[in-house]
């Protein structure tokens, strides 16, 4: 049996904590992908994930297999295109996390144009306002909105995004429109939080290059960039989101900007991958094309 092959099964087991989700990935049965890891930890004399009826979890010789497999593999899929001049031969899998709003304005309607000039790739697209782990679930890159403070990957800066206070034309109907920094105690904010439970900042604007807070109530509070926006449409209040995500809002008329003399500071957008001597190419080639979509956007 070809041992690549049962590594590539062990890696998507792993990545993915369960048999069935990982067969349909590889287009396996799920018996096929038990006979796999079966077969593997037999050659290896090592039990290599631990089953229970909830689900199946890596052993401590399954993390270390898995963390050397990863670049094993990767490393194997370079080698095949390693004397292929032509980038549309390359092949392999890529999987990457990007945040929802900039999934769903920017990327995904540009993906086939990347797709059509590589169509031997194979793309596994997490789209998430949740801060994932890059090393821990197996992500190749991912591209984030906002401070980094993760000193284990690579954080390569792509851009900033300017911010802008919107409400809707219903809302300001209900409670007029704020001029200045004490109106806020009369309206309402739309908080967003990256974990429910958690406290949100309330307004924040930059005032002589510090950053300054206003503590507003708010009946609404989300943990989400779709959320986020429903609920500024629905009248609940204000936000502060990027002005890239906003101007179709603003441009039909159904978001209205407010105190545009105190928008919040600007956000880093950064493609972050692991520290590595060798990125796989296909991985490289498509970092590439993600940071030219992103910058010609802004």
């Amino acid at each position: 049996m070809n041992k690549l092959e049962l590594l590539r099964t062990f890696v998507r087991v792993s990545e993915m904590s369960s048999f069935t989700l990982a067969g349909e990935s590889l287009g396996l049965p799920r018996s096929t992908v038990s006979e796999h890891v079966q077969a593997l930890e037999a050659l290896l004399g090592a039990r290599l994930l631990q089953r229970t009826t909830r689900k199946v979890q890596a052993t401590q010789d399954g993390l270390v297999l898995y963390e050397r497999s990863k670049d094993l593999l990767s490393h194997m899929d370079e080698i095949e295109g390693l004397f292929r001049q032509d980038e549309a031969s390359l092949v392999g899998r890529i999987r990457i996390d990007l945040p929802n709003i900039l999934a769903r304005r920017l990327v995904m309607p540009r993906l086939p144009e990347f797709m059509e000039r590589h169509p031997l790739l194979e793309l596994e697209i997490s789209s998430t306002d949740r801060r994932v782990d890059l090393l821990a679930e197996g992500f190749d890159c991912v591209l984030r909105i906002g401070a980094q403070q993760d000193q284990s990957v690579v954080a390569r800066h792509l851009c900033d995004l300017g911010m802008i206070n919107c409400a809707s034309p219903e809302y300001l109907r209900r409670h007029g429109m704020p001029q200045r920094l004490e109106d806020l105690a009369q309206h309402r904010l739309v908080h967003y939080v990256g974990v429910l439970g958690s406290r949100s900042e309330g307004f924040v604007y930059v005032d002589e290059s510090q950053v300054q807070r206003v503590p507003m109530i708010g009946s609404v509070t989300v943990n989400s960039t779709d959320a986020y926006e429903s609920a500024c449409l629905g009248g609940f209040g204000l936000i502060q989101a990027p002005r890239m995500g906003m101007q179709k809002y603003l441009r039909r008329g159904e978001l209205v900007e407010v105190l545009p003399q105190f928008n919040a500071p600007s956000l880093g957008v950064s493609l972050l991958y692991a520290r590595q001597r060798h990125l796989p190419l296909r991985v490289r080639v498509f970092m590439v094309w993600l940071g030219e979509v992103i910058r010609s956007a802004v």
